[in-house]
């Protein structure tokens, strides 16, 4: 994760007069069956669906917002 989180500040840098930007989405509990195994009977309060539409969202539409940030997406964790 930390060598994400660096390589993600580096580019941020590197391109801010050009572009891209880069982000990094640090995601908290999503229902999925790997949740599940680990953590049973506990239920994430968002689906795998739900996450997959934020995502698609935030990397349309984060650029205009948020370059080299490190972005906590979670309304729980187990």
């Amino acid at each position: 994760k930390g060598a994400i989180i660096t390589l993600t500040e580096i580019l941020a840098e590197e391109y801010k007069e050009t572009g891209p930007s880069f982000n990094v989405l640090a995601l908290g509990a999503v229902q999925t069956e790997m949740l599940e195994e680990a953590f049973p009977g506990y239920e994430a309060p968002i689906s795998a669906e739900e996450m997959a539409q934020y995502i698609m969202d935030f990397s349309l539409t984060g650029n205009k917002y948020y370059n080299g940030k490190i972005m906590e997406v979670s309304s729980s964790t187990p």
